[in-house]
């Protein structure tokens, strides 16, 4: 991405637009798994292209690497936003959740980055990959901003400390221990879906599920989601006690804005019985199979609205966790009707 002149020129060339464009959707997807929220994440690369577009032109053509300088901004953008987060969570009502992302197949397309006439294209903005699965996101949250930051972009975008220093503003021996510490946190969360997001070692890619072992996964997962439903769906609360650990927990997020448990639901006897309580008080709920995050899961609607997406995670032939979003600020990227 060098911004030196051609042949024959006295002075730079002037940094192509295309150039920047196409860093749009590495800085998006950097910035969600950072934020855990795709609004906030496509405000921070709105305000990063916008101080890109507020220096001269002498200073973007000193700019040795675009992209380089682009990843910095963002991730310091990135950094601040995750200090005053905690902040405004200590004021949230009840528990807050990582915003819930569909299939690429159903996103509805929001603002278009930098000014754009249309809104982008789904595949544009966030790979589903194991880096995205809510428990990975959740466990991101116990962080602090500094070890979040050096974590995600080492260990599941590869920066070295050195380019990582630049952004957090330690010593790359501190970045280290930063992204060491936070190795730890992931290490100690339990469950699968936590571990396989993130390599085995710091020098080898991110690990997922590939192949005929993981499409049996991913279609036994699909299958536990869909005998959950259905169970949902005949409030037979003995068939639900049946498919959730008695340990699991449920936790939703309603912001305030709509009715949610404020707190987590323990045990999965608790948890069945809330689900009913639910279905009994929204006869009109549909439900559907949909994929949330890249895992199987479920969304709620009702007169064609969605009101819920729920994300799991299945450990065997149980259900041990549920993050159930209801806040409408976060379901903005969800179809509002049955797609199919």
């Amino acid at each position: 991405m060098s911004t030196t002149s051609g042949p024959g020129h006295g002075r730079p060339r002037p940094v192509a637009g295309e150039v920047l464009d196409g860093e749009r959707r590495h800085l998006v997807n950097l910035s969600y798994r950072l934020l855990g929220s795709l609004t906030e994440a496509e405000d921070a690369v709105q305000e990063t292209y916008a101080r890109w577009y507020a220096m001269s032109r002498q200073r973007q053509e000193a700019v040795e690497s675009p992209g380089a300088w682009l990843t910095t901004v963002a991730g310091r953008i990135c950094l601040d936003q995750l200090g005053s987060a905690r902040v405004r969570r200590e004021r949230y009502v009840g528990e807050w959740i990582p915003e819930p992302l569909p299939d690429r197949a159903e996103w509805i397309g929001g603002p278009a980055g930098g000014g754009g006439a249309e809104p982008p294209d789904p595949a544009d903005r966030v790979t589903l990959d194991e880096s995205v699965n809510m428990a990975f996101l959740v466990v991101l949250e116990t962080m602090t901003p500094a070890e979040r930051v050096a974590f995600v972009l080492h260990d599941v975008f590869r920066y070295s400390f050195a380019e990582i220093s630049a952004i957090v503003g330690r010593t790359p021996a501190a970045c280290r221990q930063l992204a060491s510490s936070g190795r730890r946190r992931v290490r100690a969360a339990q469950g699968p879906a936590v571990s396989q997001a993130v390599p085995a070692a710091p020098a080898a890619p991110a690990v997922g599920q590939t192949g005929q072992t993981g499409q049996a996964a991913r279609a036994g997962q699909a299958g536990l989601v869909r005998h959950f439903k259905e169970a949902w769906e005949a409030r037979d609360i003995r068939a639900l006690v049946g498919l959730l650990d008695p340990e699991a927990t449920m936790i939703a997020d309603g912001g305030g804005l709509v009715g949610a448990a404020l707190r987590p639901v323990q045990g999965g006897e608790r948890i069945a019985q809330y689900l009913i309580h639910i279905a009994e008080k929204a006869p009109g709920l549909t439900l559907l199979e949909r994929s949330v995050n890249g895992r199987p899961g479920l969304v709620a609607q009702h007169t064609g609205v969605t009101v819920t997406v729920a994300a799991f995670e299945l450990t065997g032939d149980r259900v041990t966790r549920i993050w159930a979003v209801r806040n409408p600020e976060k379901l903005r990227a969800w179809p509002g009707t049955d797609q199919g």
